[in-house]
């Protein structure tokens, strides 16, 4: 067990008061070794006269209003450009960031008081209690439309649920300023993961006045927005291909950020990003497929399991009628009818590993020190002959012998593939089956989703906070990420269990949550998972101390820095 993963262990198996102490982490933490391929200190040992990082992204911004943040893409930035109380750290530990040091807990585990920092906005205002208290109201009021803050407050934050829900007003939310250092936050339960929940991009500051002010066009474009992290975002029109992120001189821990600037532009096209990284114009370049094959052994790659996966997103209900995925059988069957080995090794390449479950593998542990993923193993693996079976049951059971489904993707090129890949799959294993894809952009992709307007869908997730609970409550009946018209009333009562009164008791709280998962996958086939993501990149070995981040923000660059490329 590595070292982020024993100290999660510890947090979560010796409860809610040794969390404080033990995952708080220090801003005193020495540096990795190498955090993402290079050696420490780079080549020579110095930094480069030059600090610029070159990089590209898969998909444009689709938003920077952390209220109604949702992507990858957008949290990514987000961690880099502001901060709230907490931030995840070079070995992904959860440490005082905005709030000056470890809040002030209540004996009922209820109430937190966090005092904070000296910081500043980019616009040299300080930010204050205040902005959290605005930012969180905002996120969890109806009006707003976040897809984030009911999803990640109700149950959690005091009132959150009711308010959301229209029932109550914001100014109830479990979060007070008592002055402008001081903020008390009041939790609905017991919450063991809750000051990793601080570092997530939902919970950062707004400066009401400036959002205020700005109004409609607030977060438009690089010029609407204000900054309190590491970074500024720089030249962002609001949906272009290109952006850039600077040192911000304004930021309390400046003197730690090495980076000058950060130029990204968005390239979907693994040959044209692979082009870009061989003729120097960028540093780092994801690899998958042929490509993975072909670099594996090169000197420059560096590789890692991510927490994140990918599933089949099967929608029973589209424009207020059940569609034929309303079936469990016909769910079951397409679970079943595509290979996933061969999907990784082939179509990926890139260290992913199939996925039979939907909480990842390596991501949580026990109080025995055991994986969570060991205790369901997996579940509905690849099986022609019995999806084949089943499929033949529930097109009877419907009265069909031949279907079309729409099948939904993004439009970046190793979507299309994997895309094209399960079609062929499914079609071959699943007879009268027709799959029309539907290849849109990604944030088009996340509009449909909104609407539920889709058959099945290529879904994701990444964890939100390091806990089996940030997968496995996506799917209770009403979430916002439960676009698919599935609910199940033995689920819901599981995961509100294991939320509720099973909170604190750790062995109670992981077996109800491993039931709800084997609900959810085996028995109820809500989605269909395929692969747990792994990365295979090129970066040059001049870039140092990028940290990868197993959720919230994919990548911190605050500790990055350039040496031995001049």
């Amino acid at each position: 067990m590595n070292r982020k993963k024993m100290y999660w262990f510890l947090c979560l198996a010796l409860g809610f008061s040794f969390f404080l102490a033990a995952c708080s982490g220090n801003s005193n933490t020495p540096a990795p070794e190498n955090s993402e391929g290079g050696t420490e200190g780079g080549a020579s040992g110095e930094l480069d006269s030059e600090q610029v990082l070159n990089l590209m992204e898969s998909a444009e911004i689709p938003t920077m209003d952390s209220a109604l943040a949702e992507d990858t893409v957008a949290f990514n930035i987000l961690n880099n450009v502001n901060e709230g109380l907490y931030r995840l750290n070079q070995e992904n530990i959860a440490e005082p960031a905005i709030a000056e040091g470890e809040p002030e807990v209540s004996e009922d585990g209820l109430t937190y008081t966090f005092k904070l920092r000296e910081a500043n906005w980019s616009d040299g205002t300080p930010v204050t209690a205040q902005d959290f208290v605005f930012s969180w109201q905002r996120a969890v009021d109806p009006a707003t439309g976040s897809p984030y803050g009911p999803y990640m407050m109700a149950g959690t934050i005091k009132n959150a649920a009711a308010i959301s829900e229209g029932k109550m007003d914001k100014a109830e939310l479990g979060i007070e300023a008592t002055d402008d250092k001081t903020l008390v936050v009041t939790l609905e339960r017991p919450v063991p993961y809750f000051l990793s929940l601080m570092s997530f991009g939902t919970f950062l500051p707004q400066k009401e006045a400036f959002v205020t002010e700005k109004g409609g066009a607030y977060a438009s474009n690089s010029d609407n927005l204000l900054f309190n992290g590491p970074f500024i975002l720089t030249n962002w029109d609001g949906t272009g291909l290109t952006w850039s992120m600077e040192k911000n001189p304004e930021y309390w821990d400046a003197e730690t950020v090495k980076l000058e600037t950060i130029n990204v532009d968005v390239v979907k096209d693994a040959g044209t990003g692979l082009n870009l990284y061989n003729s120097g114009e960028k540093d780092r370049t994801t690899l998958s497929g042929e490509f993975a094959m072909q670099y594996a052994d090169d000197p420059e790659v560096v590789r890692e399991l991510e927490p994140s996966i990918f599933y089949m997103k099967f929608n029973q209900e589209r424009n207020g009628q059940p569609t034929v995925l309303a079936n469990e059988n016909i769910r079951r069957a397409i679970s079943m009818a595509f290979n996933k080995q061969d999907l990784v090794d082939v179509v990926l390449a890139n260290g992913s590993l199939p996925a039979n479950y939907l909480v990842p593998a390596e991501f949580t542990f026990d109080e025995n020190q055991e994986d969570f993923r060991e205790v369901n193993g997996d579940m509905n693996e690849y099986n022609a002959e019995e999806a084949k079976k089943l499929w033949a049951q529930g097109m009877e059971e419907e009265g069909l012998t031949e279907v079309t489904i729409e099948y939904l993707g993004d439009d970046t090129e190793l979507s299309k593939k994997m895309n094209e890949y399960l079609k062929a799959q499914l079609e071959e294993n699943l007879e009268g089956l027709t799959i029309s894809i539907k290849t849109v952009p990604f944030n088009v992709r996340l509009e449909l989703d909104e609407a539920q307007d889709f058959e099945i869908q290529n879904s994701g997730w990444g964890p939100d906070y390091q806990d089996p609970m940030t997968f496995i409550d996506l799917f209770v009946t009403g979430s916002p990420q439960n676009k698919m018209g599935y609910s199940n009333p033995e689920f819901d009562a599981l995961v509100e269990s294991a939320k509720g009164d099973l909170a604190l008791d750790i062995p109670a709280r992981w077996d109800a949550m491993a039931q709800a998962e084997r609900i959810l996958i085996e028995e109820d086939a809500t989605i269909a998972p395929i692969y747990q993501r792994g990365t295979m990149a090129l970066q040059k070995p001049y870039v140092n101390d990028i940290v990868t981040h197993p959720f919230g923000g994919d990548y911190g660059y605050k500790w990055a820095y350039i040496s031995g490329k001049q």
